[in-house]
């Protein structure tokens, strides 16, 4: 639609240059005495103003933060990752999950087979008796003893065999809460062969490694479970910012080149440079978005603090050969008993842009205050000053 426009406005205007310029006898002779517009001029009569969808504003003094890029990764902290292996190994017998699939903390994520276990129960089982016997044991020699019953060697000896088998069984529970056994529960007729390999977090299946019958070791990965509640941003900072960023900064960032504005904040800079002269950043998320995973890429702009800095809407600046300009109205007149309006264009130099506003700096002396700026049609106005210029008779 925009196109269009130009296009209509920049023919009426051709039009309009060509009867003026190009007409011959005494038509040129008028022209010879009609005005010659400035190089920063363009005119447009009212029909064009209103087909160019001009309009007019003031400039602004708002607050607009300096931005600094930075690239990197959402990631999340160490405590929220979890990769699940099992301590002894044996054969899968159940699984039900995949990746993505969410689960909670203690949530059974497969049952593992092995004859093994059945033989760490019952040595368990065999050793806790005995140390039953052993403590009584221990209790009633410790207690002749000091009715000079026994000799301080026998009950040496029953004290140290007691002890043994004290860190005997401790040992032994320790391996069977290890692979997912609870000793306090364990009796002579509840000896199973299947164990269950538990979640020890809460959050999302990343990576699933596993089929049924398999066989795993001790070395092998079954399982990532990743709890993205509480996501980081891991950003690559160049050498030459790093005194510009500091906790607490805001910092806006997109994901797989969306528009949508995510936000966080930077709590913790790199303490040393790399190789490649860039120090890592570290910033936690504060909106929340079911579209950001952890591995996602993100680009961002880290903002510093707020200015109030002249600025006017980001349409209202035009580029032409790589200079900054922005038109503001300059007079009404009439020509031939019809009203025109003149657009002056100022080169300003672009600074930081927020919430669709862009800082401009403008010439010495220019009026702030009194100043009318073209805010909508601002390319409009450009075309049609470049298609005034190229014309020629």
């Amino acid at each position: 639609m925009i196109k269009g426009r130009i296009n209509i406005l920049a023919a009426l205007i051709s039009a309009i240059l060509i009867l003026d310029a190009c007409s011959g006898g005494k038509n040129a002779q008028v022209a010879e005495v009609e005005e010659i517009l400035p190089e920063d001029i363009v005119e447009l009569r009212d029909d064009q103003i209103n087909l160019a969808g001009i309009e007019t504003g003031r400039i602004e003094m708002r607050q607009i933060s300096n931005s600094i890029k930075a690239n990197g990764l959402v990631t999340v902290a160490p405590g929220s990752r979890a990769t699940v292996c099992m301590p002894v190994g044996g054969f899968i017998r159940n699984t039900t999950l995949l990746p993505g699939d969410r689960v909670t903390k203690g949530q059974t994520l497969a049952t593992i087979e092995n004859q093994e276990f059945v033989d760490m129960q019952l040595d368990y089982l065999e050793a806790r008796n005995r140390l039953t016997y052993a403590k009584a044991e221990y209790e009633r020699h410790t207690s002749l003893f000091e009715d000079d019953v026994y000799s301080e060697k026998n009950v040496q000896q029953v004290t140290v065999d007691y002890r043994n088998l004290v860190a005997m069984v401790k040992s032994m529970e320790q391996k069977l809460i290890l692979i997912g056994i609870d000793p306090s529960q364990l009796r002579e007729d509840n000896i199973s062969s299947t164990v269950r390999l538990q979640s020890p977090l809460t959050g999302f299946l990343s990576t699933v490694n596993i089929r049924l019958g398999m066989y795993v070791s001790p070395t092998d990965v079954l399982f990532e479970v990743i709890n993205n509640d509480k996501l980081f941003l891991e950003l690559t900072l160049f050498e030459k910012d790093a005194a510009r960023v500091v906790p607490g900064q805001k910092v806006i960032f997109f994901i797989n080149n969306e528009d949508e504005e995510h936000e966080a904040v930077i709590t913790q800079t790199g303490k040393s440079v790399t190789d490649d002269k860039t120090l890592p950043v570290y910033a936690t998320v504060t909106s929340g978005c079911k579209n950001i995973l952890p591995g996602m890429y993100v680009s961002s702009y880290i903002r510093e603090s707020d200015r109030e800095v002249a600025s006017v809407p980001t349409d209202a600046v035009v580029s032409f050969d790589d200079i900054d300009y922005i038109f503001v109205f300059d007079r009404d007149k009439e020509e031939d008993g019809k009203p025109f309006t003149e657009y002056r264009m100022v080169e300003v130099h672009k600074g930081a842009a927020s919430s669709g506003y862009t800082e401009i700096q403008l010439p010495e002396g220019f009026d702030i205050t009194g100043s009318r700026v073209v805010i909508k049609g601002a390319y409009n106005l450009l075309s049609a000053k470049k298609n005034a210029g190229e014309m020629a008779c």
